[in-house]
């Protein structure tokens, strides 16, 4: 191996001797970096090919080289954020997102190619997601990526970003696809298990030009924006596989069919078991699905318990994890249904129950509250008109929904007046109510047509819908998909698309972690490397004689050998335990020595 060495000469008693300063940077480490150690560890398949988290190579000078240094003037410049994004973009690669976009984006007059505008926007959503204004005025200049990716600071704006984003969004359906194929490679998945979940994000602006941008149900508690809904398919381990933008008004229920069409079509009509949840299950949704050969596994509306009330006071409860209890129960008058029966699994949480329970007393004590003001209203005389007090109730019951079934009330004329009053309000509890919340609080029902009739293996696939429930809080919280201030319905979906990839790119960082015995929190991964940087090491070198000035020299031309700082003892943990080998030097150059710094000098 070849190194930058900064030797100092120094005499001793026995003549002129060489004392090493400090090593500057392995020469060449592409071939003993970490992909190959990497690629054992994901898919046990040994790899030949240079490191992935390597720099792209650049001229190095001959091996005998050598310069006088000037130390008095050695200094360090321009550091850079490099742990995190040289984590990024080796995803990036992993996943071969970079040869695929080079094969559909073939370069062409563009001053930046857009393969890698698209790494640049999707590796500053995984790094420090912001809009793309931040991503010029503040975080490329601040990252080493320009080092990495070949793009100077200079060539980083907000219109190149923004045509990077229209330039991406065709190519859609082909990335999908190919990381369908990738991530299977690398982790063995299986896709015989599909889990389907929606959400929703929402707009800053009036999005006149947005069609999509619509109000409907905010999961986000923001009723007062225009939004979009997002269907999101992950596999049973988490892994995204596809997903498709809807208008911001579309039921949950309306795009269950479009979601099967388009992975039927993308890969194929399969016996696939898809899991969902209530809000996506409708008669004719799972006809459709029957019909086309898919099994499924979905919860039901909460009302379609009260059909299953004697089995949830029987024996016969499994439990399948501590606070959590199954049984399987048959459809208390069995209908045929086209495609064979379905089966009911009863669930009952411990801890759901008693989240359900507080909910309950705290919606029933503010509508107890609600009825005493309503009451006293009605006796003091002040409420006269039994319109308005009805109408008053209907809006104590519309805030208080959860609890509007507690309270038996009745409103009526009094035939004479009772001193000012002249209605009456009488209210009191429902037993029926408190005994049924009693009974059905912490349990919820499942549904399928799958012909397995352990409901503890049931029970087990459907709660790996919290995987695809993960998905979009990881988006949301750590990948800020929303607000989103787009307004154009292309942009909107491609920025929708860069924030998948960046999922993808968390959820392949966080499935290595796992295999490498790191946990699943990529966050503190990725800021934790983000304290690693790089900087140029500056070397003002000693050039020629001074013709006029004997025993003085000329200035000579400065080295700037640009760096990797050394990982401390916590990072150097992490980058073992990935199996990886940070890259101790990205480039050098030279310069030629500054006008103000043409006087001789003496060494």
């Amino acid at each position: 191996m070849t190194y930058w060495a900064l030797v100092e000469s120094v005499r001793t008693e026995r003549g002129p001797r060489q004392r090493v300063v400090a090593h500057l940077g392995e020469l060449r480490s592409g071939e003993r970096a970490g992909w190959a150690q990497l690629a054992r560890r994901l898919d046990r398949k040994d790899r030949p090919e240079p490191s992935l988290f390597d720099p792209p190579p650049h001229p190095e000078p001959p091996e005998d080289d050598y310069r006088w240094v000037r130390l008095k003037h050695l200094h360090l410049e321009r550091m850079r954020d490099f742990g995190d994004v040289w984590l990024a973009w080796g995803l990036w690669r992993l996943l071969g997102l970079a040869t695929l976009l080079q094969r559909r984006m073939p370069e062409g007059k563009e001053e930046v190619p857009w393969p890698a505008v698209a790494a640049i926007l999707t590796i500053a959503r995984l790094c420090e997601p912001s809009s793309e204004l931040h991503i010029e005025d503040t975080w490329y200049p601040r990252t080493a990526l320009d080092d990495l990716l070949g793009v100077a600071s200079s060539k980083v704006h907000t219109d190149r970003l923004y045509e990077g984003l229209d330039k991406l969004l065709p190519h859609k359906e082909a990335i999908e696809k190919h990381l369908k194929d990738r991530l299977g490679e690398l982790f063995d998945l299986r896709y015989d298990v599909l889990l389907y979940d929606i959400t929703s994000t929402y707009f800053e602006g009036l999005c006149v030009a947005n069609p999509m941008a619509k109000r409907g149900y905010s999961r986000d508690s923001r009723p007062d924006c225009l939004q979009v809904c997002i269907g999101l398919i992950v596999t049973e381990d988490g892994m995204p596989l596809g997903y498709e933008v809807f208008d911001g008004n579309t039921n949950d229920s309306q795009t269950v069919q479009q979601m099967v069409g388009a992975i039927e079509r993308k890969y194929g009509r399969a016996n696939r078991v898809w899991v969902m949840d209530r809000g996506m299950v409708s008669e004719a949704n799972l006809q459709y699905l029957r019909q086309r050969g898919g099994s499924y596994i979905v919860g039901t509306p909460k009302a379609m318990l009260r059909q299953f009330e004697q089995d949830m006071t029987e024996k016969g409860w499994q439990e399948v994890q501590a606070g959590v209890e199954v049984k399987l129960v048959h459809r208390p008058a069995a209908v045929q249904v086209a495609g064979g029966m379905e089966t009911f699994v009863l669930a009952r949480s411990k801890d759901r129950a008693e989240k359900e329970k507080a909910m309950h007393e705290r919606f029933a004590v503010r509508l107890e509250e609600g009825l005493r003001k309503l009451e006293a209203a009605a006796d003091s005389g002040r409420l006269k008109e039994t319109g308005l007090a009805h109408l008053r109730l209907g809006k104590l019951m519309a805030r208080n929904w959860r609890a509007s079934g507690a309270y038996e009330v009745r409103i009526e004329p009094l035939a004479k007046p009772v001193g000012k009053a002249r209605i009456r309000v009488n209210w009191r509890k429902n037993p029926r109510w408190t005994q049924w919340n009693q009974l059905s609080e912490g349990c919820y029902l499942l549904r399928t047509n799958l012909t397995e009739t352990d409901p503890a293996a049931l029970w087990k696939q459907y709660i790996q819908l919290t995987d695809a429930e993960w998905a979009f809080r990881i988006t949301k919280d750590e990948l800020a998909i929303g607000p989103i201030w787009h307004q154009k319905p292309d942009r909107v979906k491609a920025h929708i698309l860069v924030c998948f990839l960046a999922y993808v790119l968390w959820k392949t960082l966080g499935a290595w972690m796992e295999r490498s015995g790191l946990g699943s929190a990529p966050r503190t991964l990725v800021e934790e490397f983000a304290r690693i940087k790089s900087g140029d090491v500056v070397l003002p070198t000693r050039g020629a004689e001074d013709p006029t000035r004997p025993g003085q020299f000329l200035p000579g031309k400065t080295l700037r050998l640009r760096c990797v700082v050394q990982p401390d003892k916590y990072q150097r943990v992490l980058l073992s335990r990935l199996g990886l080998h940070l890259p101790q030097r990205l480039r050098w150059m030279e310069e030629e020595p500054s006008p103000v710094a043409t006087g001789s000098i003496t060494m």
